[in-house]
């Protein structure tokens, strides 16, 4: 560890976790091109998404756990040289299959990166109020990264072609990794013999992976199957002498009432963010480029308020009153869309709402995130980290296919109107179902989030 230099390695740290954002947020917009170019069908080209998704979520746990075994940043590089292979991959694709196999690799990348970030940050940064504002940092990068993916999604796809969205981050991530091998603390940490469960590993993995193709593909049976695998490793965990995941972490009631926020904040936004992009530009008729400025208000707003007053607020008043706030906001905002006309203004209609969503979540991202990762002790914040960072993209998942599935049935059901009056009914009938998932997690917020567990101890080594 480099005490002296934490805003340096929280620096990198940001730059892959905004690589990671960028992505998503560019692949979104340049959807209809990669559609066109490579043959994909309607259904075929969510897999662009979804195996990107697939690979994320199944690794997450696996990963976080690698961190605390072998030292974070040596996963961390790891990460960041697989997912910067990938991307240069996925932007030479010349069929769909091969950008879909580049796509399941970049996450698998993404994965090994991500999930270690929030428990540097949290050993980085232990004080609350420097926490605070380290959350805050990470969270208008993310925000960032959101911005600058719509406008440049869109200004890359018209001008250059999609390829050039994937090749953009090459240059990028090798400088990040280069910059990383110098600057990240580099923890030893507990050792493969302290808790690698190879049969654990592989069970959680394929489990997680076939819950997130379960939910993406809405199969009932895919859905069985991994349920029954995430049952076995459960099983295998409190049989096996060093377990992958210690069961005294699952058993948290704090751990799980925290993710489930996660997971339900996370499905609001991943479903959120590319619906109304769907509305954007079929309902209001904007192209690419337009979509990703009128969206450019709500990342704008949420980077500032994460920025500078999220640190403030939470280090005063303490997180949980704050998210509080945030998901009021959120709900409110989410509320508003509801009722958008047929022909909406974007001046009246939409930017009031984005701007109400953009104060809401700016406040809201870094203090569940330290929710989340509260009472965790030093040998566990990289699974810790995992589990929060599941939860994000399983959440995220479950939202995208709910709320598509809403949107489509709601729509369907209105055949006998205006195609432009049908498609607003069924997106406003989905964000109404956003609208339930924060209003859930501001329930779980209110009842079971009310005291932080104080720091646990760390357990002693196995040899010990």
């Amino acid at each position: 560890m480099r005490p002296d230099r934490p805003f340096a390695a929280l620096t990198i740290l940001c730059a892959m976790s905004l690589m990671i954002v960028l992505d998503s947020t560019i692949v979104a917009v340049a959807v209809p091109d990669i559609q066109r170019d490579l043959g994909f069908s309607a259904a075929g080209v969510a897999w662009v998404v979804n195996a990107y998704l697939v690979a994320f979520a199944g690794l997450l746990l696996l990963a976080g756990r690698l961190g605390d075994l072998i030292g974070a940043w040596r996963v961390f590089l790891a990460g960041l040289a697989l997912f910067t292979a990938a991307s240069l991959f996925c932007g030479l694709a010349s069929t769909a299959g091969w950008l879909i196999a580049g796509r399941f690799v970049q996450g698998a990348g993404g994965a090994l990166a991500a999930a270690v970030v929030l428990g540097m940050i949290v050993r980085l940064f232990p004080a609350p109020g420097d926490q605070a504002r380290a959350m805050g940092i990470y969270s208008f990068t993310q925000a960032g990264g959101a911005a600058v993916g719509f406008v440049a999604g869109g200004v890359l796809t018209d001008t250059v072609g999609w390829p050039a969205i994937f090749l953009i981050n090459v240059p990028i991530g090798v400088a990040v990794w280069a910059l990383g091998r110098r600057l990240l603390p580099r923890e030893a940490g507990l050792g493969l013999g302290q808790g690698l469960d190879v049969p654990g590993a592989l069970l959680i993995t394929a489990g997680l992976s076939l819950a997130v193709y379960a939910i993406v593909s809405a199969s009932l049976a895919a859905g069985a199957v991994a349920l029954a695998i995430i049952g076995a490793f459960l099983v295998r965990q409190r049989l096996a002498r060093r377990p992958l995941i210690p069961l005294r972490l699952l058993t948290r009631r704090w751990l799980l009432a925290a993710n489930a926020a996660v997971l339900l904040i996370f499905a609001t936004g991943m479903g959120f963010q590319f619906l109304n992009a769907l509305f954007v530009q079929r309902v209001m008729g904007y192209d690419a480029l337009g979509t990703g400025l009128a969206f450019l208000p709500t990342p704008v707003v949420i980077g500032l308020v994460s920025l500078f007053a999220a640190p403030k607020l939470t280090a005063r008043y303490g997180p949980r009153p704050i998210l509080i706030a945030g998901l009021t906001a959120l709900l409110a905002g989410l509320l508003l869309l509801v009722r958008l006309p047929a022909h909406p203004s974007y001046a009246s209609d939409m930017l009031p709402p984005l701007l109400v969503m953009g104060l809401g979540i700016g406040v809201t991202v870094p203090s569940m995130i330290m929710l989340a990762m509260a009472g965790a002790s030093p040998v566990d914040t990289g699974m810790v980290s995992g589990v929060s960072n599941t939860a994000q993209q399983a959440g995220g998942a479950l939202g995208l296919s709910v709320l598509a599935a809403v949107a489509a049935s709601r729509t369907d059901s209105r055949v006998a109107e205006p195609a432009v009056d049908a498609l607003r009914f069924g997106y406003t009938q989905a964000f109404l179902v956003a609208a339930g998932f924060v209003l859930a997690a501001l329930l779980v917020t209110a009842a079971l989030l009310r005291r932080p567990p104080l720091p646990a101890r760390a357990p002693l080594p196995a040899a010990a």
